[in-house]
């Protein structure tokens, strides 16, 4: 493989890490923005998860805030349940489409959020409404790595505080993605190929997985609120860019 490639890997990686030791997730989606270029789709998938999980068992030895099982329950029932669904989904829907949408939904809410100041919170729905979140935020991990996005965001309009939103999205993060990885392994998908890539991936990004989580200790629940709403704002510019040219093309 060219030494070039080997650096957007590693850049990638690097930048990947940083951010999800910071905000608890988006590795797959920033690391991607590097990857795409570069790296067969598969490849390219494999090493989003491997990195995910791994930034998440960093995060989880780092940024020890303690979780709320039942608070929890809802959210991981459900994306147990929301990850055969998605492998359900996958061959059978517009990817293109279904990211255009994903991507205008953050790019015009996002964006609202964060310029409204304090918007009421949602109380509604209960563990019911929590569990429905999961079965996307699973769904979503299956067709594209996406497994944070939409929890993310539904704690965000729940207006949890920081370490609450943090513990949640973090654990059920770990949960999903540890199911992801175990499918990929257990399918065949992870050839002994990729295990160099694997070790490169893991090596460039645990330093900066650490430094983003030193970075969250020292930040208020309020730039908090501001950091993930952004990257959620940029996931969407990010998903957008992929979609549309794909979509205007096969019009």
């Amino acid at each position: 493989m060219d030494i070039s490639v080997w650096g957007v890997v590693v850049l990638g990686a690097a930048v990947a890490g940083f951010v999800q030791g910071l905000s608890g997730f988006a590795f797959g989606l920033v690391a991607m923005s590097f990857w795409a270029w570069v790296l067969d789709p598969m490849l390219a998938a494999a090493l989003a998860v491997f990195g995910s999980l791994t930034g998440q068992v960093v995060a989880a030895v780092s940024v020890r805030r303690g979780f709320d099982v039942r608070r929890l329950a809802p959210f991981v029932l459900g994306g147990l349940a929301g990850i055969p669904l998605g492998l359900w989904l996958l061959p059978r829907l517009d990817m293109s489409a279904f990211k255009a949408l994903l991507g205008m939904l953050l790019v015009v809410w996002c964006p609202v959020m964060l310029l409204s100041g304090r918007l009421p919170r949602i109380t509604a729905g209960g563990r019911v409404a929590d569990a429905l979140v999961g079965v996307a935020g699973g769904a979503m991990g299956a067709l594209g790595g996406f497994t944070g996005t939409l929890p993310t965001l539904w704690c965000t309009l729940r207006g949890y505080e920081r370490d609450v939103q943090r513990a949640l999205i973090q654990n059920f993060n770990l949960t999903m993605l540890a199911t992801a990885m175990l499918s990929y392994l257990a399918t065949g998908l992870v050839t002994r190929g990729m295990l160099p890539m694997f070790a490169v991936v893991a090596l460039a990004m645990l330093i900066p997985a650490w430094l983003g989580t030193r970075v969250y200790f020292g930040i208020s629940d309020q730039r908090f609120r501001q950091v993930v709403l952004g990257l959620l704002t940029l996931s969407g510019v990010a998903l957008l860019s992929s979609a549309l040219p794909r979509l205007v093309s096969g019009a």
